[in-house]
């Protein structure tokens, strides 16, 4: 034995490792109480977090806090339907713990709520074998029985795995035979032997009946049943059996698309739902509309199409109602399933109280947008309406519509306002009906009138519309005194559109109105009438007065810079004759005198065309023929742009648009970007050629054409767009020639309302895409984060945060908006973004009254930076410029037939000595 306390003994290791662990063993015990305790507050602050509730009975379970998540998974079942998952667990682990037929009558009762949320073949199964524990209680036989017959009506029609539940029936019956039959050599009695016929018979039918149905693994179940039984199969067995063959081969395309698609398979099962809608099997219907809900449970457009079906084919009430109830417990913010469900309680005369406190739980279930609070009031109030009966004066139930309607205005100014700085009704429509009800249903005009005058208070007043819909409920139901009184009204207060309501008063004189009526309302409308025009008038002069200020500070721009380059052009050309003057004394202007302007290069102004031709060889006061510059350091780089001068422009082929990206926003300072494209795009596919495009003094542009040999390759590279090259994002988009596509758009991202996605404000501008997830992941699963930059790929602060479902993003929303991140206060909201605003399309013909001339370029064109030096009196008159399809310039002055028009050449040092003048 080594000595005590030497290393290599262990004697003390042992211990230590025991105490560290169970040291470790109280931490992480620590860590757990600390986070129930975390998420328990959590849920207490919103208990609708349905990824907290997941969190905290897998705490609990793992802790074995039995009360705690007993009571936890109890909260939870009440406010969302679970998951099979779920359920199975909480079965199973109350299963355990159940010894007593008291405890086993509370897990039969756990298992009624579980089948109630979702059609799940294996809680089915896990139901009927359970009952068969409790078989030796009085009824137990019978009671099994009746488990397995529901759950055959359940899902028993279960292509894939209705097989089971049919097999596990058969077994339980068998071993009832089993038990039935005679002592081995005794002779049954009559009874007996009426009982195993009894038996034998249950058995037969069982396979007659799974044999008529399409389900996976037929032929076996038909082979069993052919060894089992004793007598041949009866013909219309058979007959029943291969029909039921062949619908299986018209469902197997269907399941096995199932089994192959990944989640969330909502094609594969619309496909499916669509091909027995055909057939019209209410079961198989039903059937399949519940499997692809267990899949995708949070999609509300499935429930809605489900419940549509229910109430219009079905109309069973406990049916109807119970899929009404899942759906609002899985899609609470979606308020056009609320609705639906009053609609359907209603339907079914369902209690009033019932359907009260679930409309209370509707104003509760934390809608993203103003409106949908709106419409739900309004369903409500609807309901409430139907139940008056309006033929006596005063009732019940009209005092609690008038009360609701009352609350329902006071709810939207104050609640719905408070959330989302608007009450989602500014037309009024709430108070609207009010008045409708009181005037047509009541008879009580006056309280109509206070009403309207409320709506007019609202900041209504101003519109037509509204002063017109007031006055036809007058008009109906009221007299000509007010009609006329709210006439006038409209004439001095509408701004919209006073011409008409000016007429329909006008109208009405005509009709009712006495000779000092019609005078009045004449000189009423003259005078507003004028007033607008006067006021119109003087919008236009206001109108045409910012334009020309606008004209004005334009024309200062031009001219300021045009003076900045005129400015450096002459300091260059003092540098340029210095220089001169050093290696000749003389000759260089008289020799410029002797030389021809060059031609410039075209360039097309679609975007994405960019056409470039050959260019002539420069000369003049700075131009190549001029003296050789010597060769320092800082000459290097223009000789190189030089060399890009001399390399022939490529035309681009508008046939080979399909086999062509066009890439743009490169780094200008980009070094050789036909290699550094190439290897980029060589991951796509085969490069055919690389065409950057260059400006006149030979540097790169930031954009090019890259040209593949296949199709698929020009495809496959679209996927590059907005790929980050030398600290740019890099856009990437097909080649289409927009002066024959004007309509042409690529956008990659939907402009539409997108309730999975939230978009970010307020983000400081260091925040990392990796950071961001850090703070949305907490919420829920996150599928895709954007970060938005600008054109040279810096950040701008806002970011698009995509979750899995509406659910986890109305959550995120709750959680997040407010929040401080690194400082800074970030809002948060779901995504919707604006209406992408087109420009105007002037009418044909007209021009406008405020238009700026467009002015007709030479051949080359001028970009907003770019003033042509040549001085004013100088200039002519250019003649209007055709363009061929592609953007080309086809004619320009320098090309002019007519010898007559072409203007005087001018040399270099005329233009030099002329600018040096001004």
């Amino acid at each position: 034995r080594l000595p005590e306390g030497d290393p290599e003994s262990g004697g003390d290791s042992e211990d230590e490792g025991d105490s560290d662990s169970s040291g470790d063993g109280e931490d992480e015990e620590k860590e757990n109480e600390a986070e129930i305790q975390r998420l328990e507050e959590q849920l207490s602050i919103n208990a609708f977090d349905y990824n907290c509730h997941l969190d905290l009975i897998k705490l609990l379970r793992q802790e074995g806090e039995l009360v705690k998540l007993r009571r936890a998974r109890q909260k939870m079942s009440e406010l969302f339907p679970l998951t099979e998952e779920i359920w199975l667990d909480w079965l199973k682990d109350e299963i355990k713990m159940a010894s007593e037929s008291s405890e086993r009558e509370k897990v039969y009762e756990l298992f009624e709520r579980a089948v109630k949320d979702y059609i799940c073949p294996e809680i089915w199964l896990e139901y009927a074998q359970y009952s068969i524990g409790g078989i030796g209680q009085e009824g137990g036989i019978e009671k099994v029985r009746s488990i397995f017959e529901r759950a055959l009506t359940a899902v028993g029609l279960h292509v894939t795995k209705g097989t089971a539940l049919w097999e596990a029936y058969r077994e339980f019956e068998n071993a009832i035979l089993e038990t039935a039959q005679p002592a081995p050599g005794s002779i049954p009695s009559p009874e007996q032997q009426q009982m195993l016929c009894s038996q034998l018979e249950k058995i037969h039918t069982l396979f007659r009946r799974q044999l008529g149905i399409p389900l996976l693994d037929m032929e076996a179940s038909y082979a069993e049943y052919e060894e089992w039984s004793e007598d041949p199969i009866p013909e219309t067995i058979v007959k029943n059996y291969k029909k039921a063959l062949q619908q299986l081969e018209k469902c197997k395309p269907y399941e096995e698309a199932l089994l192959g698609a990944e989640t969330p398979k909502l094609a594969e099962y619309q496909a499916y739902i669509d091909f027995e809608m055909k057939a019209g099997d209410p079961a198989r219907i039903q059937l399949i509309y519940e499997r692809a809900l267990a899949e995708n449970c949070l999609v509300p457009d499935l429930w809605a199409r489900y419940n549509q079906y229910l109430d219009r084919q079905l109309k069973v009430k406990e049916l109807v109602l119970s899929a009404h109830d899942r759906a609002v417990r899985n899609c609470p913010w979606t308020v056009g399933l609320w609705i639906r469900y009053l609609l359907a309680m209603e339907r079914h005369r369902v209690d009033h109280g019932i359907i009260s406190e679930m409309f209370e739980k509707a104003l509760n279930a934390g809608f993203i947008q103003a409106t949908d609070y709106v419409e739900i009031w309004q369903a409500y109030l609807d309901y409430l309406r139907r139940r008056v009966d309006f033929t006596q004066d005063s009732s019940k139930e009209l005092e609690e519509l008038r009360s609701a309607f009352a609350r329902a205005v006071e709810y939207l100014k104050q609640e719905v306002e408070e959330r989302f700085s608007e009450s989602g009704d500014p037309s009024c429509t709430i108070m609207q009906n009010w008045a409708r009800v009181e005037a047509r249903l009541c008879n009580n005009m006056q309280k109509a009138r206070e009403l309207w005058d409320n709506i007019m208070t609202k900041g209504n007043a101003k519109y037509a519309n509204m002063w017109l819909e007031y006055y036809n409920l007058e008009r109906a139901h009221g007299d000509t005194q007010h009609c006329r009184k709210a006439l006038h009204r409209a004439v001095q207060c509408t701004s919209d559109y006073p011409e008409h309501v000016c007429e329909v008063l006008l109208t009405l004189e005509r009709i009712e109105g006495t000779l000092e009526d019609w005078d009045a309302a004449v000189q009423k409308t003259e005078n507003r009438l004028a007033r607008v025009n006067e006021q119109r008038a003087k919008a236009a002069e206001k109108e045409a007065a910012l334009a020309k200020q606008e004209e004005e500070k334009a024309e200062q721009r031009k001219q300021a810079r045009a003076e900045k380059k005129a400015s450096k052009k002459a300091k260059k050309n003092r540098i340029g004759d210095k220089r001169k003057a050093d290696d000749d004394d003389e000759g260089e202007w008289g020799q410029e005198e002797e030389a021809e302007q060059p031609s410039k290069r075209h360039k097309g102004d679609g975007d994405g065309i960019h056409l470039e031709e050959d260019m002539e060889v420069e000369t003049g006061l700075f131009g190549r023929s001029g003296p050789e510059k010597p060769d320092y350091p800082g000459n290097q780089k223009e000789k190189a742009s030089t060399s890009r001068k001399d390399i022939p422009k490529v035309l681009h082929d508008s046939s080979k648009d399909n086999v062509t990206v066009f890439v743009s926003n490169l780094s200008y300072t980009m070094a050789d970007p036909e290699v550094k494209l190439k290897e980029l795009f060589e991951s796509c596919g085969e490069v055919a050629e690389i065409r950057p495009v260059f400006s006149n003094k030979g540097t790169f542009r930031g954009y090019c054409y890259v040209e593949f040999k296949e199709e698929k390759s020009a495809l496959q590279a679209l996927g590059l767009d907005r790929k980050v090259v030398e600290g740019r994002p890099m856009f990437v988009s097909p080649c289409v020639d927009k002066n024959k596509n004007p309509d042409f758009k690529v956008f990659r991202y939907s402009t539409t309302l997108e309730k999975h996605k939230l978009f970010i404000s307020g983000l400081p501008f260091s925040c990392t895409k990796e950071e961001l997830e850090d703070v949305c992941k907490a919420h829920g699963n996150v599928k895709d984060i954007r970060l938005v930059t600008n054109r040279a790929g810096k950040p701008k602060g806002l970011a698009y945060v995509e979750y899995e479902n509406e659910a986890q993003a109305s959550q995120a929303v709750l959680k997040m908006d407010g929040l401080t991140v690194k400082e800074h206060v970030i809002k948060v909201a779901i995504s919707n973004p604006p209406l992408r605003k087109l420009p105007d399309k002037p009418e044909p013909g007209r021009a406008s009254q405020f238009a700026v001339p467009r002015q007709v370029y030479g051949a080359r064109g001028k970009g907003r930076t770019q003033l042509s030096m040549m001085p004013r009196a100088l200039q002519r008159q250019s003649n209007p410029v055709a363009k061929a399809e592609n953007g080309m310039v086809q004619n320009s002055p320098a090309t002019s037939s007519d010898p007559s028009e072409e203007p005087k050449k001018m040399s270099n040092a005329d233009f030099a000595k002329m600018l040096l003048k001004k």
